[in-house]
């Protein structure tokens, strides 16, 4: 069975990269080495491997790449820290009124 990995990397300018990839190891050196110079990561090395979680299936798991990309900073240090338990507060509206 195929596995498919979601993942954070830290870079050096303190931003996150959030990707999806069926081999962790092989992806992590590429974002390392540089292999694309147009990916967002190449001006922003070395990168560090903060997260990442496995999936069976490929549409889950990139539904869940997805739904990260949109996350802000602290619901996805959240995620990075294991505090899945935060994530509902950190969901909720700042302004009620709008």
């Amino acid at each position: 069975m195929k596995k498919y990995f979601v993942y954070i990397l830290l870079c050096t300018d303190n931003s996150y990269y959030t990707g999806i990839t069926s081999d962790i190891d092989v992806r992590l050196r590429e974002h390392q080495e540089g292999y694309d110079p147009k990916s967002y990561t190449f001006l922003r090395r070395p990168v560090e491997l903060v997260f990442f979680t496995e999936f069976n299936d490929v549409h889950q798991a990139i539904a869940f790449e997805k739904q990260l990309k949109g996350w802000s900073r602290k619901k996805k240090e959240a995620v990075i820290n294991g505090e899945w338990e935060k994530l509902p507060n950190l969901s909720k509206r700042k302004n009620p009124n709008r």
